[in-house]
């Protein structure tokens, strides 16, 4: 174990710069966009009003395992994340798939975020009849990019582009809920088209896996708890947190889209690359609301994602390779800004190739699909830690793990049945070509250990855990209220019919 230790210290380290608002603007903002804005709006069109249904069943069934890594990334903070949460519980195998399917899960997203920010440019100059004339996948790969560069170049700088992107997002946000009030029309939300009524259970479920895709990226900050100041109190924190802000954010931009559009105009925006800049172009709300709209969701919702969605993944990939489950050249940090530069840059230039297939619907569906594989291992895993290894410290415990874990993979595996198969298959070639490169790499590099933490982890001094906690009470009545708040809105309409 002493050598063990020993060789994990010499192995290159990242450093630890976030704290509790970082871990929920990275985790936050990594969901809120590509999910909401286009696929997540499109279901809109699908069930109307009945959305709130499939929001609310998707946060309930995210709630329990964002717990559940709350309590594995408390007690094992390190870089990775389910990779090191599944080789300890599972075995190497499964920690491997775990961390191969979320690099391609966050990849695809990354891909779709940056057509969907194209997407949302375009509209606003076509909020003042300006038509840009370049192709969304031109403008896609320079925002990829630019975004990998500012990654390389260092954690802090992630950091403070990822809060200033999320507070501009729910700037603009509240501005455009209280401009949009007055274009509300409440009869939208108890006369629907007859259409809406005809989803049977299984059509819900798809529903609810589309929706829960806009949830999917509730733990991202435990792929960072390397870089996490205090992990064994942020970490937990901001997974609590997590389900219910983004419920709110959804429910809330759900409601208005709802009550905005004319329900003739529903089937429209089921279809739309756009769906909000749908809804509104036809109730013909321009100029600068429509910009307002599209300012926010593309330069805060999907460029906050990007930024996130472009910082996470290659954690993964440099733990794998440190580990030599992946090519070794993969760990390299630069020796400047202390970032695993080599595998920035490579799943950066991956995400610019999938973009240029410009094919947002086949880049949800394999995103949707590596997400429910992952969580599935992930939730299995902590139930395995708990096994193997019941004498772990955990700083965050949760109650009835095991019962609720099951419950959890089984509701996961149900929603993966609802996939398209074109996505089934490739996640499957996918995951048989990351066990080869594993196999492989496991023969050459040999098999590392994981050190699980022998002591406790440092503790803030009380001036500094008192603000932590000031901090933590802000966020909980802020985050609460406004999911409380998003409920109330759709109950509203039925209450004044």
């Amino acid at each position: 174990m002493k050598d063990a230790i020993a060789q994990a210290e010499a192995q290159p380290h990242l450093k630890r710069a976030f704290g509790m608002k970082e871990c929920v603007t990275i985790t936050v903002g990594t969901v809120i966009g590509v999910g909401l804005f286009t696929t997540g709006g499109n279901i809109v069109g699908q069930m109307g009003p009945q959305v709130v249904l499939a929001t609310l069943v998707a946060m309930l069934v995210s709630i329990f395992p964002a717990l559940m890594y709350g309590e594995m990334g408390a007690a094992l903070p390190y870089a990775g994340g389910t990779y090191q949460y599944a080789s300890l519980g599972l075995g190497r195998p499964f920690g491997m798939l775990a961390g191969w399917n979320f690099i391609i899960s966050l990849v695809a997203v990354t891909g779709g975020e940056s057509l969907a920010f194209s997407y949302y440019l375009k509209t606003v100059f076509l909020a003042f009849g300006v038509e840009l004339p370049i192709p969304d996948a031109v403008i896609a790969a320079i925002a990829l990019a630019i975004f990998t560069i500012t990654n390389v170049r260092g954690v802090k700088i992630t950091g403070r582009l990822q809060n200033a992107f999320m507070f501009f997002f729910w700037g603009v946000a509240l501005i455009w809920f209280l401009t949009m009030i007055p274009n509300v029309s409440l009869p939208h939300f108890v006369q629907a088209p007859d259409f809406l009524g005809q989803t049977d259970g299984m059509g819900f479920i798809a529903c609810v896996a589309i929706i829960w895709w806009c949830f999917a990226g509730f733990e991202t900050c435990c792929a960072m708890g390397e870089e996490i100041k205090y992990p064994h109190i942020n970490i937990p924190r901001a997974l609590i947190l997590s389900p219910f802000i983004i419920f709110a954010v959804n429910a809330l931009f759900q409601w208005f889209l709802v009550g905005i559009a004319p329900t003739e105009s529903l089937a429209a925006i089921a279809e739309s690359s756009a769906p909000y800049a749908e809804g509104m172009m036809t109730a013909g709300i321009l100029g600068l609301p429509l910009a307002l709209l599209a300012a926010g969701i593309a330069f805060g919702g999907d460029f906050s994602t990007l930024n996130a969605s472009i910082a996470v993944p290659p954690r993964y990939l440099f733990t794998m390779a440190r580990d030599g489950a992946m090519p070794r050249v993969f760990a390299k940090v630069h020796p400047k800004y202390e970032t695993p530069f080599v595998s920035i840059i490579v799943l950066g230039a991956g995400s610019i190739l999938l973009v240029c297939t410009n094919t947002l619907d086949y880049i949800a569906s394999l995103s949707l699909f590596a997400d429910l594989f992952y969580y599935i291992i992930g939730i299995c895993a902590a139930i395995g830690l708990r096994v193997r290894y019941p004498e772990m410290n955990r700083p965050f415990k949760v109650r009835g793990l095991m019962a609720g874990g099951i419950v959890s993979a089984v509701i996961y595996a149900i929603m993966m049945t609802q996939l398209e198969s074109d996505a089934m298959i490739t996640g499957a070639i996918w995951c048989v070509a990351g066990l080869v490169i594993f196999f492989i790499c496991q023969s050459i590099y040999g098999k590392s250990e994981i050190v699980i933490p022998d002591k406790a982890p440092a503790e803030p001094e009380p001036e500094e855990r008192a603000k932590m906690d000031r901090e933590f009470k802000l966020w909980t009545v802020i985050s609460i209220a406004a999911a409380l708040i998003a409920l109330l809105l759709y109950a509203l309409p039925l209450a004044i019919a």
